[in-house]
C-alpha cells in the first residue's frame, strides 16, 4: 500500500472546517517526514519532548510554528522559550510564572493554553476550573506581561464510548466560554479551544474545537 504524507494532509484538510487549525504531531518522526509535510503546505507542528524539539528546530525551515503539546516541566522552558509559538499543556501556576520569566528574558510574549483535566484517567494532567479562577483573579497573575493566554486545551478519556467523549469535550467547551465571557471578554486573541486527536477529532470539532492535534492520520502509525 502506497503511503503519502501529502495525500494524508490533503485528505485531512478537506475533512475539517476552514476555521479549525491543524497541528501535525511530529513527535518521534524524522526530519525528512516533517519536511515532506512542510512542502505540502503544513506549517504548525507539535512535539511533546523538549530535547527532540530542540534537535529538530534548527534543522527545519524557520517559518514553522512549533507547538509544545506534551507535559511541560518548568526547568525545561528556558530551552524552547526563544522560538516556541504556543505551549499547550500549561497546568500549574508555577509553570505559568516560569514561562513568563523566560519570555521576559527573551524579550517576547509567549502564547499559552490552559490545560484542563476533563478525562477520567488520573494519568492525564490539567487544572480544575476553581484553580484557574483563583489564579486569574490573583494580583500576581495580573503582573505577568510576557505570557498571553490564548485559550484552553484538554484530552478526552481514551475509550470507545463516543457519548462519554462528547460530554467531556462539551465540558471543556463550556469552560472555554466561561473564561472567554469573563476574564478574556476584551481579548480577541483568546480564541483557541484545542481538543481532538486522530481518534476523536470529528467529535471534538462538533463540540466546538478550533484546533486539533493529529499524528498517525498524517504521518502513519508509530512503531
Amino acid at each position: 500500500m502506497s503511503f503519502s504524507i501529502k495525500a494524508n494532509l490533503n485528505k485531512t484538510r478537506s475533512s475539517i472546517p476552514k476555521h479549525v487549525s491543524l497541528v501535525a504531531v511530529s513527535k518521534t518522526k524524522p526530519i525528512e517526514d516533517i519536511q515532506k509535510a512542510f512542502d505540502a503546505g503544513q506549517r504548525i507542528f507539535g512535539e511533546n519532548k523538549v530535547q527532540e524539539l530542540r534537535e529538530k528546530q534548527p534543522n527545519l525551515p524557520n517559518d514553522i510554528e512549533w507547538h509544545m503539546i506534551g507535559h511541560m516541566q518548568s526547568n525545561k522552558v528556558k530551552y524552547i522559550a526563544p522560538f516556541i509559538s504556543l505551549i499547550h499543556g500549561v497546568e500549574s501556576f508555577k509553570l505559568i510564572k516560569e514561562i513568563n520569566k523566560q519570555g521576559l528574558k527573551n524579550n517576547r510574549v509567549i502564547r499559552i493554553l490552559l490545560q484542563f483535566h476533563i478525562a477520567d484517567e488520573s494519568t492525564k494532567f490539567g487544572f480544575k476550573i476553581e484553580e484557574v479562577l483563583e489564579i486569574l483573579n490573583s494580583n500576581e497573575f495580573k503582573t505577568l506581561k510576557n505570557i498571553e493566554v490564548q485559550g484552553v486545551m484538554g484530552m478526552a478519556s481514551f475509550v470507545s464510548d463516543h457519548e462519554k467523549i462528547r460530554k467531556e469535550f462539551s465540558n471543556l467547551q463550556a469552560i472555554y466560554e466561561q473564561l472567554k465571557n469573563s476574564f478574556f471578554a476584551n481579548q480577541e486573541t483568546f480564541n483557541i479551544l484545542s481538543m481532538g486527536m486522530s481518534g476523536d477529532y470529528k467529535i471534538a470539532i462538533n463540540e466546538g474545537s478550533t484546533m486539533i492535534r493529529l499524528g498517525s492520520s498524517i504521518f502513519g502509525a508509530r512503531y
